[in-house]
């Protein structure tokens, strides 16, 4: 019987044990999350689970092209008004909801940092960052960079959201007031850097940053 005990004592410190790994590395170190929508196809699939890099918010930069998690800014996870005069395509809000936590988050591609000025002229023209076009090879075929005109300057100590597919992303460009103000996400709201797909397996895959695409953008000034 003793023998009995102390086998079943084993096995809940080992259990208890796992569970604390996974807690602080699911703290301080990676996180998944699942991919309910279609606001970031094809480069992110409904279902997906993803890995995100939760240590480069704390000690890195995030950069232009990053695909990144971030905490609900303040009702974005809210149903898209139908009558929207400028998103009226838009069919829902892009979220993601962690497997564990409750709460909700949502990954966009970053486009622009503290400082930048992101513009687009409307349908028919690419994405301006600092007056320069980006070609956006991440973006879902078929899809214009954007539909709508807008110029706005993103705050210091945020980041301007996109999602890759635009038309049906409510994203930066559907909270703001025209200024970049409302529309650009805190640093502090970012959980993470998206790492890479790991399930389902016919998806398994990772390279989805794309900082190149933006390699010819100049520094704000």
């Amino acid at each position: 019987m003793a023998g009995k005990a102390k086998l079943w004592r084993d096995r809940v410190i080992l259990v208890a044990v796992v569970w604390a790994i996974w807690a602080l590395i699911t703290t301080f170190v990676v996180q998944p999350f699942r991919i309910p929508s279609a606001s970031m196809e094809n480069t992110l699939q409904i279902g997906d689970r993803i890995l995100v890099n939760k240590i480069t918010p704390r000690f890195g930069e995030v950069k232009r092209g990053d695909v990144v998690v971030f905490k609900d800014p303040g009702d974005w996870t809210q149903p898209v008004p139908s009558g929207n005069a400028v998103f009226g395509a838009i069919r829902k809000v892009a979220e993601v909801t962690h497997l564990s936590a409750s709460g909700s988050h949502l990954v966009k591609r970053v486009v622009g940092v503290g400082g930048d000025k992101v513009s687009c002229e409307g349908l028919g023209n690419k994405l301006k960052v600092n007056g320069v076009e980006v070609d956006e090879p991440y973006l879902k075929s078929g899809v214009q960079p954007c539909a709508e005109k807008f110029s706005i300057t993103v705050p210091d100590n945020k980041v301007w959201v996109m999602g890759d597919n635009r038309s049906d992303s409510a994203d930066s460009r559907f909270h703001d007031d025209g200024t970049g103000k409302l529309g650009s996400v805190p640093l502090s709201d970012i959980t993470g850097k998206g790492l890479a797909v790991v399930w389902p397996i016919g998806n398994v895959s990772g390279g989805h940053n794309a900082e190149e695409a933006f390699a010819k953008v100049p520094a704000a000034k």
